[in-house]
């Protein structure tokens, strides 16, 4: 089986998915109901929470991108970057999605520098809040310090609606900025 049924009813075909089937709604969806930390951390904490909290340290220049790093993630399973690196199937499947969400909302295909490095940061941060207070430390977090919010765990309603108000908003952003 290539495909996947989406949130909104749509055929959402692995192998050659179609720009035209990327919906916002389903990339939502899709995000809200993704758990980070593979659901290991003490509450749940979506990708989507994770996606505005990257997206809320990033230049305002960037925010869409930082919306939309992890997008791929509404359509093929989040695993964690160590694992994945050996999954070769699982990285085409996402390499492929993430040129056609890139073509979908005008994107570059490189992410930008800055939001790898807020990345980080909302992952220290989740580290610090929402992991046991004795759980190990990750190497690629050394030198990286939190943020100094603490993180509140939405759930997967509040992570879907404030998702997709942040990303209708910055699509809008977009738009103007574009359209001037």
């Amino acid at each position: 089986m290539s495909e996947i049924l989406t949130s909104t009813g749509k055929r959402f075909e692995l192998f050659k998915p179609d720009t035209i089937m990327i919906d916002p709604n389903d990339i939502s969806h899709g995000l809200a109901h993704q758990c980070h930390f593979n659901g290991q951390a003490c509450e749940f904490y979506s990708v989507a929470q994770h996606s505005c909290i990257v997206a809320a340290i990033v230049p305002e220049e960037h925010r869409l991108a930082a919306l939309l790093y992890a997008a791929t993630d509404a359509f093929v399973a989040l695993i964690d970057e160590h694992p994945k690196l050996w999954m070769f199937v699982h990285q085409h499947f996402e390499e492929i999605i993430w040129e056609r969400i890139c073509a979908r909302f005008d994107l570059p295909l490189e992410t930008p520098d800055c939001v790898h490095q807020a990345s980080l940061v909302a992952i220290a941060t989740a580290h610090r809040d929402l992991m046991p207070a004795n759980s190990a430390t990750c190497d690629f977090l050394d030198g990286i310090e939190p943020s100094a919010e603490t993180i509140r765990p939405w759930s997967p309603s509040e992570a879907r609606h404030t998702y997709q108000q942040r990303l209708m908003d910055q699509l809008a952003v977009e738009h103007r900025r574009k359209a001037a």
